[in-house]
């Protein structure tokens, strides 16, 4: 099997395998032009991302500095923004939705090493997908781990450590994340 799907594919594998550190590499240099470009220079950063992301939609704002590991795992939709620095760790598909807002220092994390120190030495990991529903807004330093998906509309509040799924149009929040209540047209206000 292919180095990379092999690496998304879900399964325990060796991710210290040179194709898998080109990828990286050539993610990196992407990362570093786009973070070297200033905020108006619209169309080269739009052009940059376009190189480095697997999709971006239209009418998207990412803040510098933004780093990812792959980048071709990352599908972001329409209208989304992206506070300064956002991390990607997009060893599987990373999947944001139209309408989305991230807040700064935020981690996005796909991957997972072994528990075993032994396995992990010799780059023993795995990687699971993420997928933030269309409209949910990330607060400032949200971590987010591998195979969570966060429903639509649904407000994860900061710093928080999003360990489970979290379902559409709740308000959650904590370490690890829980919800702390359903989202209503009576309480989406911050008091």
């Amino acid at each position: 099997m292919d180095a990379l799907k092999e690496m998304s594919s879900g399964r325990w594998h060796n991710g210290f395998n040179g194709k898998i550190g080109e990828s990286l590499e050539s993610a990196a240099d992407l990362c570093f032009l786009l973070n070297s470009l200033p905020p108006s220079a619209k169309k080269k950063r739009k052009e940059v991302l376009r190189g480095l992301l697997g999709n971006i939609g239209e009418d998207c704002i990412i803040h510098s500095l933004f780093r990812c590991d792959i980048g071709n795992n990352i599908r972001i939709g329409d209208r989304v923004i992206c506070n300064f620095n956002l991390s990607i760790l997009d060893e599987a598909l990373v999947e944001i939705g139209d309408d989305v807002f991230i807040g700064p220092n935020t981690t996005i994390c796909t991957i997972t090493h072994s528990l075993d120190r032994e396995e992990r030495v010799k780059g023993v990991m795995r990687a699971l997908p993420i997928k933030i529903g269309d409209g949910a807004w990330l607060g400032a330093g949200v971590t987010i781990m591998p195979g969570v998906e966060i429903g639509e509309g649904s407000v994860v509040g900061a710093c928080s450590l999003v360990t489970k799924n979290i379902p559409s149009g709740v308000l959650a929040f904590g370490s690890p994340c829980h919800v702390v209540r359903k989202l209503t047209p009576d309480n989406k206000r911050v008091p």
